[in-house]
C-alpha cells in the first residue's frame, strides 16, 4: 500500500508596508487594516484588506449596458488653475505645445477670415460715406470698428470652433477611455496636467491673434478702398491714426484675453465632465462650442459697456 501525501500551502496577502516573518507570521504597521481567514479542508487562506472610506457613484451607461463607477473627488477644483499658476505649478512643456497650436497653427485661418470680414465691412461703409462726402472717415470708423468689436469678436469665434472643439473632443475621447483615471492612478493630477496648460496658452495666444488680424483687417480693406472706389490708402490710414488711441487696442487684448479663457475653461469643463462614450463625446463637443460662443457674446457685451461709456469724441478729427 502506498502512500500519498500532499502539502497545502498557506497564502498570505499583504500590502507592501507589511512586514513578513519566516514563521509566516505577519505584522502590521502603520495603518489600521481588518484581518479576514477562509479556512477548507486542508488549506488555510488568510490576508488582510485595508479599510479606505472611498464614495462610489454608479452611473449607468447607455451605450454598453455596463455600470460606470467613478472615484469623484469631494474637493472642488474650481479655482484650482488659478491657484496652480500663481504658484508656478505649471507643466511648461504641455503649456508650449498647446500655446503653439492655438497661436501659429490658427494664424493662417484667422488671418484669412479678418480680411474677408474687412472687405465685406469696407463696401458698406464706402458706399455710404462716398454719397455724404466723407471719405476721409471711412479709415477711422473701420479702425474703431476692427479695434474695438470685430477683430476680438472674429478671432475668439473662429479660435472657438477650431480650438475650443478640439479641446472638448480630446479631454472627453480620454474621460470616457479612463485615461484621466490613469493619470490619478500615476500621481499627477489631471487638472494640472490637461487643463491649466490649456488656459494658461489660449490666455496668451488669443491678444496676439487679434492684434495681427487686425492689422490684415486694416491693410484688406485699404486695399479695397483704392483700388475700386479711388479713396486712397493714404488718406484711409491717415484717418485711422486720427481716430485710434492706445486703448482702443488694449481694450482689443483685454477682451480676447477674456475670451480665451471663456473658451479655454469652458471647453475643458465640458471635456471632462463627458459621459456615455462616443455619443457622449459628440454631445459634450458641441455644447462646449456653442456655450463658448454665447459666454463671448455676453462678455463683450458686459466689456463694452464698462469700456466704452458716455459720448464719444474719436472721429471729430476725421470730418
Amino acid at each position: 500500500m502506498q502512500t500519498t501525501s500532499q502539502l497545502h500551502p498557506t497564502y498570505y496577502f499583504s500590502s507592501r508596508r507589511s512586514s513578513i516573518r519566516s514563521n509566516s507570521s505577519m505584522k502590521l504597521g502603520g495603518w489600521n487594516s481588518s484581518q479576514l481567514g477562509f479556512t477548507g479542508r486542508g488549506q488555510s487562506l488568510r490576508f488582510l484588506t485595508p479599510i479606505h472610506k472611498t464614495r462610489l457613484f454608479v452611473i449607468s451607461d447607455a451605450d454598453d449596458g455596463h455600470a460606470y463607477a467613478p472615484v469623484l473627488e469631494e474637493d472642488s477644483n474650481t479655482n484650482h488653475v488659478i491657484i496652480q499658476t500663481l504658484k508656478g505649478k505649471v507643466h511648461w512643456r504641455n503649456t508650449l505645445q498647446q500655446l503653439e497650436r492655438v497661436g501659429p497653427k490658427s494664424v493662417g485661418v484667422c488671418l484669412l477670415t479678418s480680411a474677408f470680414v474687412g472687405m465685406a465691412f469696407t463696401i458698406q461703409f464706402v458706399r455710404e460715406f462716398t454719397r455724404l462726402g466723407l471719405n476721409r472717415s471711412v479709415g477711422g470708423v473701420l479702425a474703431l470698428a476692427f479695434s474695438r468689436e470685430l477683430s476680438p469678436v472674429v478671432t475668439s469665434i473662429v479660435v472657438a470652433g477650431r480650438i475650443g472643439s478640439a479641446f472638448a473632443a480630446e479631454l472627453g475621447t480620454m474621460q470616457v477611455s479612463e485615461q484621466t483615471d490613469t493619470l490619478r492612478v500615476l500621481g499627477s493630477n489631471p487638472v494640472d496636467y490637461l487643463v491649466t496648460p490649456r488656459v494658461i496658452a489660449s490666455s496668451l495666444a488669443l491678444p496676439f491673434l487679434t492684434l495681427m488680424c487686425f492689422t490684415v483687417g486694416m491693410a484688406s480693406s485699404a486695399l479695397l478702398a483704392d483700388s475700386v472706389y479711388g479713396i486712397s490708402i493714404n488718406i484711409i490710414l491717415d484717418s485711422a491714426q486720427r481716430a485710434l488711441r492706445s486703448w482702443d487696442i488694449i481694450s482689443a487684448m483685454i477682451k480676447s484675453q477674456v475670451f480665451g479663457m471663456i473658451i479655454s475653461i469652458v471647453s475643458c469643463a465640458w471635456g471632462v465632465t463627458t459621459m456615455g462614450g462616443a455619443k457622449g463625446v459628440g454631445e459634450s463637443t458641441t455644447s462646449a462650442v456653442v456655450i463658448s460662443l454665447v459666454g463671448i457674446f455676453m462678455a463683450d457685451f458686459a466689456l463694452s459697456y464698462c469700456f466704452f461709456q458716455g459720448a464719444g469724441d474719436s472721429l471729430k478729427n476725421c470730418i
